[in-house]
C-alpha cells in the first residue's frame, strides 16, 4: 500500500541540509538513492532496499553534467519528472523526500568565459561549458581505468564527485546502488572507505525485464527489433556462467563465446571482460580464492547497454 502523502520535493542544497538535520536529530536514519530519472522497476527496487535500512528514505534527481563528455549524449538523457513522482507515490510506504536540484555545479559566482575543449584534453560538459568556477574532481585512480574507463575517460570522475556532492548535501547513513552499475558501485564504496564518509554503501541486485534484459533508462531508446537482439548479452551471460560453474574456467574461451553471440546478433562489443568482483583486475581463470563478475557492454542500434552476472565457482 502506497503512502497517502506525496514525497516533498527540495530543491535548495540548504534546505536539503537542514532536512537532513532536523530528521537526524530526532534519532532519524536516512537513506539516499541517487538517480538520474526516468524511473523503472530497478529504481524502485532500490527504494525498497533503502526502507530495509533505514527510517527514512531521499531519492535524488539530477542529470549529471559532470560524467558526461561533450560528445555523449547529455541532452538526449531521457526525462519525465512528473512520471517518476507518480512511481514514487506507487512505492510501498512512500518516499520521504525527493531531492530535484536545479543545477549543482552553479554556485551563483562570477560564471567563466568557456571555450572550445583543449586538443589532447578529455574535459566533462561541465567544463566545455565555462565550469561555473567548478574546479575540483573525486577520482578513484585505480578503479576508474579499465572497463567503462576505457570508452568513457570523464565519466567516473564525475560520478564520484557528485555523489560526494550529494553525501555532502544528504548527509545520509545509507546509500543504495544498484549492481548493474558494477563499476560504478565498487568506486564509490572505495571512495567511501578512503575518504571516511560515514555512510554504508549498500549493492543492490541487478534487476531484470521478463525477457532477461537489464533494466534501463536507456532500453527506452531501443526498437523492437534492436531490443530482441540485444538479449543476446543476458543470454550468453547465462550461457558463460552455467559454463564456469560446470568447470570451463578459462576466462579467455567465455570471453570469445559472449562476444560472438554478440556480435552474430548484430551488437558492438565495447568490452567484455571477467574481472575480480572487489579490485576488479582482469582474471586468466576463474577459480574459488577469486571471486569473478563478468561485465559487458554492448552498442545495439545506438544504444550502449550495460550488464554483468558474478560467478563463484
Amino acid at each position: 500500500m502506497a503512502s497517502k502523502d506525496p514525497p516533498l520535493i527540495i530543491r535548495g542544497k540548504d534546505e536539503m541540509r537542514e532536512w537532513s538535520r532536523s530528521a537526524r536529530a530526532e534519532g532519524k536514519t536516512i537513506g539516499l538513492v541517487p538517480t538520474m530519472g526516468f524511473l523503472h522497476g530497478g529504481h524502485l527496487s532500490l527504494i525498497h532496499e533503502s526502507k530495509k535500512h533505514a527510517d527514512l528514505t531521499v531519492v535524488s534527481i539530477y542529470v549529471n553534467p559532470g560524467q558526461f563528455s561533450p560528445n555523449e549524449d547529455l541532452s538526449t538523457y531521457p526525462s519525465d519528472f512528473d512520471g517518476d513522482i507518480q512511481k514514487l507515490n506507487s512505492v510501498s510506504g512512500g518516499v520521504d523526500v525527493v531531492f530535484h536540484p536545479q543545477n549543482l555545479y552553479d554556485y551563483g559566482g562570477r560564471r567563466s568565459s568557456g571555450g572550445e575543449e583543449e586538443e589532447g584534453k578529455v574535459v566533462s560538459c561541465v567544463e566545455i561549458n565555462g565550469g561555473m568556477g567548478h574546479e575540483t574532481w573525486v577520482r578513484a585512480e585505480r578503479l576508474d581505468n579499465g572497463l567503462c574507463g576505457n570508452s568513457r575517460p570523464v565519466f567516473f570522475r564525475g560520478v564520484a564527485t557528485i555523489v560526494a556532492k550529494l553525501f555532502n548535501i544528504v548527509e545520509p547513513d545509507v546509500a543504495v546502488f544498484g549492481k548493474k552499475d558494477y563499476q560504478q558501485w565498487r568506486i564509490i564504496k572505495r571512495m567511501v572507505r578512503d575518504l571516511d564518509f560515514g555512510i554504508n554503501v549498500i549493492g543492490a541486485d541487478l534487476i531484470r525485464d521478463e525477457d532477461g534484459l537489464a533494466k534501463s533508462s536507456r532500453n527506452v531508446h531501443l526498437s523492437p527489433q534492436e531490443r530482441e537482439r540485444a538479449l543476446s548479452i543476458s543470454k550468453s551471460l547465462s550461457n558463460a556462467k552455467f559454463a564456469a560453474e560446470n568447470g570451463q574456467l578459462n576466462c579467455k574461451e567465455l570471453r570469445d563465446s559472449v562476444i560472438q553471440a554478440i556480435q552474430e546478433a548484430g551488437g558492438k562489443v565495447d568490452y567484455a571482460e571477467i574481472v575480480e568482483q572487489e579490485s576488479l583486475e582482469a582474471l586468466k581463470e576463474i577459480s574459488s580464492s577469486s571471486p569473478a563478475v563478468f561485465c559487458v557492454a554492448a552498442i545495439f542500434g545506438n544504444v550502449r547497454l550495460l550488464d554483468n552476472m558474478e560467478i563463484n565457482v
